[in-house]
């Protein structure tokens, strides 16, 4: 069974959304470069393991603040999977459709993008 790893929240104004998260929930917020003059806002709510980066509290999700766009108007959750290109598969066979396909971040692993039989734009991850 694939779980829920990660959430994204759209935001207009990254600034007001990280000062608002942080001081609203005291979550711990760091700006990254992502390539290309996009900024992506890291947002821990539970401690992590140094090394794996991954949540050490059973069932703890951490998640991000990303720029709002057309494809992703509204938060996303983000599912874990062993193959993105598998799981595009059989969400495009149950009637979904890709939205950002399969991209690598660096030493992390990968996510994609996809909209479910609802409209629902939900996110893919996968560890490398």
């Amino acid at each position: 069974m694939d779980k829920v790893v990660h959430f994204e929240i759209p935001v207009d104004d990254a600034a007001r959304a990280r000062e608002f998260y942080g001081s609203a929930f005291d979550w711990d917020l760091t700006e990254m470069d992502m390539g290309g003059g996009n900024m992506y806002t890291t947002v821990t709510t539970t401690p992590i393991d140094e090394q794996t980066r991954q949540p050490t509290e059973p069932g703890g999700i951490n998640g991000g603040l990303m720029r709002r766009t057309g494809d992703t108007p509204a938060p996303v959750v983000t599912i874990g999977v062993t193959s993105i290109d598998e799981a595009l598969k059989k969400v495009e066979a149950g009637g979904g459709t890709t939205v950002q396909p399969r991209t690598e971040i660096p030493e992390m692993g990968a996510f994609a993008y996809f909209k479910d039989s609802e409209g629902n734009v939900v996110g893919l991850w996968e560890n490398f």
